[in-house]
């Protein structure tokens, strides 16, 4: 059995990433964190359901705390008191929804996780075009971290990251997913709604764009869908 681990947050860039984990053979071990964001309870029900879809056994389920960065704030997904944007696509810098260094934290966990399980891989869902200007979410970025990483465990731990969908537009990602049988209807990626997706942060509206794009219709539930983004 070769173990990856799999960073989970229950979205639909994570979702098609454990599938595609699944594919190349690897046995699944899924991270998942609440870190105080918004849709927090929600995204724990799309990561169990896509847990269970994948039939993830429960000690290979780990979900962590980093409530530490909502008490850190600076971020409009932990801290109430900032708005969500509303999306724009062509927004340049970096938004009030970049979380500070989240996918550090995250990458660490997965990394002593991964010791502890003799995992010998870690798969992200990083996505440079949807990254909205995170500069956490890039190739070098991870490239130097898997340098650290493999610096700071035993020496036969070697680990290799991936994250298969850096380069992907978000239609291509919707339609390896569905060339996968990815769970895509359990998937969550609204940054500001639990029952129904807003529509209208930038999370939908990559995620509309990326249907439309497909040419399929997106099967979560939207509050809202902008005219230009319906199928």
């Amino acid at each position: 059995m070769t173990l990856a681990v799999v960073s989970l947050s229950g979205g639909l860039d994570s979702c098609v990433t454990a599938a595609i984990a699944q594919a190349e053979g690897f046995d699944l071990a899924l991270l998942h964190a609440d870190y105080g964001q918004r849709t927090e309870a929600r995204e724990r029900r799309a990561f169990t359901d896509i847990a269970d879809h994948f039939g993830v056994p429960a000690p290979r389920r780990l979900v962590v705390d980093f409530t530490g960065l909502r008490v850190i704030g600076g971020s409009a997904l932990t801290d109430a008191s900032i708005a969500v944007p509303e999306g724009d696509l062509s927004r340049a810098g970096v938004p009030s929804t970049y979380v500070p260094f989240r996918n550090a934290h995250l990458l660490s966990t997965a990394t002593s996780w991964a010791e502890v399980i003799g995992a010998k891989a870690i798969f992200v869902g990083f996505v440079e075009e949807d990254s909205s200007g995170y500069p956490d979410c890039h190739e070098a970025f991870l490239k130097s971290f898997e340098a650290t990483a493999n610096l700071g465990t035993k020496p036969e731990t070697r680990l290799a990251f991936h994250a298969p969908l850096i380069h992907l537009r978000k239609s291509e990602i919707v339609k390896r997913g569905l060339e996968l049988h990815a769970p895509l209807h359990l998937s969550w990626s609204c940054y500001q709604n639990e029952d129904k997706a807003c529509g209208a942060c930038d999370s939908c509206l990559l995620r509309l764009r990326g249907f439309k794009e497909a040419g399929v219709a997106d099967p979560i539930a939207y509050a809202f869908i902008p005219e230009d983004l319906k199928p």
